[in-house]
């Protein structure tokens, strides 16, 4: 039996910072990795390949060029993924020898097999050659992340049908494409695929795109993928999917419509990896797509217990998975007066094309809350930077209340939106007021120079 302080399932961005994090508290710590590779679909199958192919279609298809110089270029037919993503394998090798350098450095262990817990505080791994050893220690933490949700009798057949894994080993760039679920990943690969000249069908249950996000910033965003070709079928259901015979789809909906394509994506939803773990023995329930319930610091109903990550649902993004590792070493260790501090607003990055992302309340969440609040506006084209790279949709929106002037929330469509919250982000969680961007001096000519203009824009409502 081996004897840690600190046992993390899983190797992807949450369980990498938790183990981290742990070792830096003077914790013995291992990871358990089911793969024969560290960092999870973080690095593998999700957030890195999408991004790579993103900006690969962005460059490949003149995208950024088009409203400076008129320029757009046409793909070959016959180009596949593959050739697009001729840098996907360079970047994964180099974040896959910085996550072992860091363990490396930071004395954590690595076992590769599949755990299954055989108590609160115990594990057994089983690795690839069937043998099994036993582990124990103070604190376990779940880390192993999700995997895309497979309707029954749906044909995943990496042909005609595909899911958000799958979609990266695509043989060639299709005509058309169904794309089902309109959430962050489906949205994401919605506006790769109409960057690089396939015909886009999208498909949501809901009223609107991404739910959680500013009604205005969502609305922006859909008419820019609108403008890019993307056709998208609101509140509508999808009663049956039929692939008919090589290159045609066929998408039945509820209200009669039907949609005929080549390919077709589906992103409804993702499921936990609880799988093979033995959380029933331990009374840990999950829900019906595999997700652990945990309270705010990320504690399971077991207290030596915790989860983080995709494992236990929303946002299931990498940055918050890291923040919510760290979080949860930090909690199982704080009775010994060794705490971490903690920001308070995690952003949302959604790297559509063009990307968003936002930090803190929305308008739809204050109204809810009766808060009295204004909202100040700019946009891209409208400050010098904006027109020298040729952004004419993007926005920056500060929302703040009306007596104190405190802010309350950011939200950024356009070029460099995931980079731009952090400045929103910042001010945030220090609790400061709108008059910051307005009394801020920013290098002028820079995207970051709508702040300032955003700031005046509400304040003048006052």
């Amino acid at each position: 039996m081996k004897k840690y302080d600190v046992i993390v399932i899983g190797s992807g961005p949450g369980g990498q910072k938790a183990a981290i994090q742990a070792a830096k508290l003077g914790k013995k710590t291992v990871i358990i990795e089911k793969s024969p590779y560290v960092g999870g679909a973080g690095i593998h199958t999700g957030t890195l390949p999408s991004k790579t192919l993103r900006e690969t279609a962005l460059f490949l298809a003149g995208f950024r060029q088009r409203a400076v110089f008129g320029f757009h270029a046409t793909l070959g037919k016959d180009v596949t993924l593959s050739e697009l993503m001729y840098r996907n394998s360079e970047v994964i090798r180099k974040q896959m020898e910085v996550v072992v350098d860091q363990f490396s450095r930071n004395n954590v262990e690595i076992i590769y097999g599949s755990a299954s817990f055989a108590g609160p505080q115990t594990l057994l791994v089983k690795g690839a050659s069937g043998a099994s050893d036993e582990l124990t220690a103070e604190i376990i933490i779940i880390a192993t992340g999700s995997r895309p949700a497979h309707p029954q009798g749906l044909p995943f057949d990496t042909e005609q049908i595909y899911d958000s894994d799958s979609i990266l080993s695509l043989n060639r760039i299709p005509e058309s494409m169904a794309v089902i679920g309109g959430g962050v990943i489906g949205c994401e690969y919605a506006c790769i695929f109409a960057a690089l000249g396939v015909k886009i069908t999208l498909v949501e249950k809901k009223e609107r795109l991404l739910a959680f996000a500013d009604e205005e910033i969502v609305t922006n965003l859909m008419y820019w993928m609108r403008h890019s070709g993307v056709t998208l079928r609101l509140k509508e259901t999808v009663v049956d999917i039929t692939v008919e015979r090589p290159e045609r789809v066929v998408t039945r909906l509820e209200s009669g419509k039907i949609i005929v394509t080549q390919k077709l994506l589906y992103t409804m939803g993702r499921v936990g990896n609880t799988d093979g773990l033995n959380l029933q023995a331990l009374g840990i329930v999950v829900d019906s797509r595999g997700l652990i319930k945990v309270d705010d610091s990320y504690r399971t109903s077991v207290g030596s217990i915790y989860a983080i990550g995709d494992v236990i649902g929303f946002p299931s993004l990498a940055s918050t998975s890291m923040e919510q590792g760290r979080r949860a070493v930090c909690h199982a260790f704080s009775k010994e007066g060794r705490t971490c501090e903690i920001s308070g607003h995690l952003p949302y990055g959604v790297y559509t094309i063009p990307e968003i992302s936002m930090v803190g309340e929305t308008e739809e969440s204050l109204t809810r809350m009766g808060v009295a609040y204004e909202v100040g506006c700019a946009y891209f084209q409208e400050v010098a930077r904006g027109q020298i790279i040729g952004d004419v949709h993007g926005m920056i929106k500060l929302i703040f209340e009306r007596n104190t002037r405190k802010l309350l929330g950011v939200h950024i469509v356009g070029e460099k939106a995931s980079e731009l919250i952090h400045i929103g982000q910042a001010v945030l969680n220090y609790g400061g007021p709108v008059d910051y961007f307005k009394d801020a001096v920013f290098n002028y000519p820079t995207l970051s120079d709508a702040y300032k203009e955003a700031a005046l824009n509400g304040l003048n409502k006052l």
